[in-house]
């Protein structure tokens, strides 16, 4: 019988979510796509799989009958004998404001540490582990190269799919537009209240402001802070920068940090980034600067562009997922 995925659904309560300022829940499903039979003794190469702002990741495994979900596109690439069997962890690091960046905050939770001091350990306790790895798209490709810098000991490949980076590019554009939604329901608090009562949130003009929020909650938090825990990188009236907080979300853009991680990046197993030339958010131009970076300090990399823009771009983990299952597997 030819071997296949299945998807497992795991019950997890966190404690380390526990008391978080939003709210969010501290008792999650994770979901993971893994073989049908696992062999007794045979450790697998296993795959973070993090998704992008507003997303979870339950909805890698889609329902479209015109485009593959994850597990349908690994059955393929299994029958086809481009991967072999692995393990896929697909986490719920979700917020009140649409994601974590997977990063520690104040403003959110400690998502990171909520991936490796606690899903890490429940996952390999239960599944046969080999090597991991970590892909993403969006703010999960964002995550998944930063994670890969600030987690050498436990990740091995990396693959960011049109993530943030060049911070100038994909974030400074939207302040307006925030300062905007924020300014016409009569302040932040107000533009909250109306945003959890819309019925259509996936709106535009509210997802350009929550993303900012979501930004400035995950890269200046202040604890203590009267404005819901954040500094943000402009006055909320005037629309003037603060150079102080702007620098701080400028330390967390990867761009940025790969000098400072540039021996992790150089210990990758493989570090693949691609991009669209036509992305929305202008993130060709970081991965351009980003490829050129990684040049200049010697870390070995592949990475591509593509005809096509930001969204809908699943199909390119056609690309990613064989080389991260060769570069993972024992």
């Amino acid at each position: 019988m030819t071997q296949r995925f299945r998807v497992v659904v795991e019950r997890f309560r966190s404690r380390l979510l526990e008391g978080n300022p939003l709210g969010d829940p501290v008792e999650r499903d994770l979901h993971l796509v893994v073989p049908e039979t696992l062999e007794p003794g045979r450790k697998l190469p296993v795959v973070w799989c993090l998704v992008g702002y507003g997303g979870v990741g339950k909805m890698l495994l889609r329902d479209d009958p015109w485009e593959e979900g994850l597990r349908e596109r690994l059955d393929r690439l299994l029958r086809e004998g481009r991967v072999g069997p692995g393990i896929y962890v697909l986490p719920d690091c979700f917020t009140r404001y649409g994601g974590s960046q997977y990063l520690n905050s104040t403003a959110t939770g400690p998502y990171e540490d909520y991936l490796w001091k606690e899903l890490l350990p429940f996952v390999t306790s239960k599944y046969p582990c080999g090597r991991h790895g970590v892909m993403g798209k969006s703010s999960g490709g964002f995550g998944a190269l930063v994670q890969g810098m600030r987690h050498p000991e436990i990740l091995s490949a990396v693959a960011c799919h049109s993530g943030d980076a060049a911070f100038e590019y994909c974030y400074l554009g939207d302040i307006p537009k925030f300062l905007d939604a924020i300014g016409q329901k009569g302040g932040l608090d107000r533009f909250l209240a109306a945003f959890d009562s819309a019925p259509k949130k996936r709106d535009g003009r509210w997802m350009t402001a929550m993303n900012l929020l979501a930004m400035a909650a995950a890269y200046s938090p202040r604890p203590g802070g009267s404005t819901l825990g954040i500094d943000f990188p402009c006055d909320l009236v005037t629309g003037e920068m603060r150079d102080d907080v702007w620098k701080r979300w400028l330390d967390w853009d990867p761009l940025r940090m790969v000098d400072r991680h540039a021996a992790a990046l150089k210990g990758m197993r493989l570090v693949f980034l691609d991009c669209g030339t036509k992305d929305e958010f202008h993130l060709q131009y970081g991965a351009r600067m980003l490829d050129r970076r990684l040049q200049a300090l010697g870390v070995r990399h592949i990475y591509e562009e593509f005809d096509d823009g930001h969204m809908g771009i699943s199909y390119r983990y056609e690309r990613s997922l064989p080389l991260l299952w060769e570069a993972l597997r024992e």
